[in-house]
């Protein structure tokens, strides 16, 4: 059986929303990446993050199909998860730190992967987007409040792996804030929260909350039920 917990990060200031992460604590029974990813394509998450030495803040990334050097969501609820001051993953060490009801990181914009920033005349129209054919993944935007640097942001990963709209895009924000050089409250998906701000050294620190939402298990692919 393989034990992992359920999060929801970036939850908005009700406690709703968020996107929902799967976090498997003990990655070392399930060592072998292959295996990793075809767990992660189970669950079914846009993430889903094996720990691999708590301590340290060691973690491994994975979408339903793909491994990731880096990625914004999976850092902030995991970084909540262990209280730790760092997390260790393929693309570099991540800073973290709680703050009252937020989590942040600290990462560098080049360790996010691609993503199309697609700016709208405004928030309704990024409420009436229709969601993309398969292909770039597409971060549409407008301002809500330029002057006080309110966006609405709605995520299309662009996969053909189920994961039509991301509900939260950490990495994505991350993106938006380094291009536009200044700090941004988004509200992304149904209601959904993130807070960005950039940093020294070309750092962007990215925050939101995050709630347990449940711990579950389940089999390894292959291994035979129990007899009743």
């Amino acid at each position: 059986m393989a034990e992992y917990d359920v999060l929801a990060v970036f939850c908005g200031p009700d406690g709703r929303y968020g996107n929902e992460l799967g976090v498997v604590r003990d990655g070392s029974r399930m060592p072998d990446r292959t295996d990793r990813q075809a767990f992660a394509g189970r669950l079914g998450f846009s993430e889903t993050v094996f720990v691999d030495d708590p301590e340290r803040g060691a973690i491994d990334i994975y979408t339903p199909t793909l491994r990731l050097p880096f990625a914004g969501h999976p850092c902030v609820g995991t970084a909540w998860l262990l209280d730790v001051p760092e997390l260790v993953v393929p693309a570099g060490v991540v800073g973290a730190r709680l703050d009252g009801e937020f989590s942040w990181i600290e990462a560098r914009p080049e360790w996010a992967p691609p993503r199309t920033l697609r700016q709208y005349g405004s928030a309704a129209e990024v409420d009436a987007l229709a969601v993309p054919a398969p292909g770039e993944w597409i971060y549409a935007w407008a301002w809500e409040d330029e002057a006080a640097g309110r966006v609405r942001a709605r995520g299309f990963p662009g996969r053909d792996d189920g994961i039509v709209e991301d509900e939260a895009t950490g990495a994505a924000a991350l993106l938006l804030t380094h291009e536009l050089g200044r700090a941004l409250n988004v509200r992304q998906g149904r209601g959904s929260q993130l807070l960005t701000a950039p940093q020294p050294d070309g750092l962007i620190e990215v925050g939101g909350r995050v709630r347990l939402g449940r711990s579950a298990s389940t089999r390894p692919a292959g291994t035979p039920r129990p007899a009743p």
